[in-house]
């Protein structure tokens, strides 16, 4: 499948919003983006918790460094969001490998996670989310004019594959090592997806699997090509801590707002080509 034809079919889907933040120090992986910081009231002197919200660059359109600034869906729809939720303000991002994002979020080190993250049970088990914003499914990409053109998983057998590192990508493809279909050495694990797209062109693996819309993104702008999706039912939603139902409260609500006004809508048109298709609120 080409360029155009891929990014016609793709549709990508949902789109982003969040809020983080801490009452503690940030202490990210040493990578700080300070947002707008307000004081601990508004002008009709109702408090304002302060909130550090906690990424991942490296995931576009969601979220990414470009000129030196943290940009991406996300971080748009979270600023709009904050703006709505009662209660809240956003003090700044702390930005950490995805892989380690749960953990800054369950030590405090953050307060909300923004990253483009699904909803699994497994993560369930340590974190709460909000309401999904965003579905998604994953696609396995590989070099644009390349003899290899598998059409689902199974086909995987036999070649070196590449994920970022605590992803469901990377979960799937560990679901085939331990069943057997692929060798354990023919997985390569990264810390951000643009790494792996990079070994993918210059020919050290052969297929990478990732999330569809972050796909779309690369196949606009590098030589890979998506040869087949793969219908997991993905949702994405916002972290946050098991006992903060406040803040989840407030994102819920927040985000119900962003919606009802537009602002949703024209995020999502501006940072897809294709204008995605929104998840419903819960």
């Amino acid at each position: 499948m080409d360029r155009r034809s891929y990014l016609k079919a793709l549709g990508a889907s949902g789109a982003a919003l969040t809020l983080a933040g801490c009452t503690s120090n940030g202490g990210g992986d040493g990578s700080t983006t300070t947002g707008s910081t307000t004081t601990g009231s508004t002008t009709s002197g109702t408090q304002q918790t302060r909130i550090v919200a906690g990424t991942a660059p490296g995931f576009q359109p969601f979220e990414m460094i470009q000129d030196g600034e943290l940009v991406g869906f996300d971080i748009d729809l979270l600023e709009a969001v904050v703006e709505q939720a009662d209660g809240y303000t956003l003090q700044g991002w702390e930005q950490y490998e995805f892989g380690s994002l749960i953990q800054a979020l369950t030590t405090d080190k953050i307060d909300t996670i923004a990253a483009g993250m699904t909803i699994t049970e497994k993560r369930k088990e340590s974190i709460g989310f909000t309401n999904p914003y965003w579905d998604a499914n994953q696609a396995l990409l590989v070099r644009e004019g390349s003899s290899f053109q598998p059409q689902s998983l199974e086909d995987l057998a036999g070649h070196k594959v590449g994920a970022q590192s605590g992803t469901t990508g990377e979960g799937l493809i560990q679901d085939l090592i331990d069943e057997g279909t692929l060798a354990e050495s023919n997985y390569n694990a990264y810390p951000k997806y643009p790494l792996a797209v990079s070994d993918l062109e210059n020919g050290n693996i052969d297929a990478v699997v990732i999330d569809t819309p972050v796909a779309e993104t690369f196949v606009d702008s590098r030589d890979v090509v998506v040869s087949a999706t793969v219908d997991t039912g993905e949702q994405y939603g916002f972290g946050v801590r098991q006992n903060d139902g406040d803040l989840e409260s407030a994102l819920n609500g927040g985000l119900e707002a962003v919606r009802d006004n537009g602002t949703y809508a024209d995020l999502t048109k501006k940072w897809f080509a294709s204008g995605g298709t929104t998840t419903t609120s819960e």
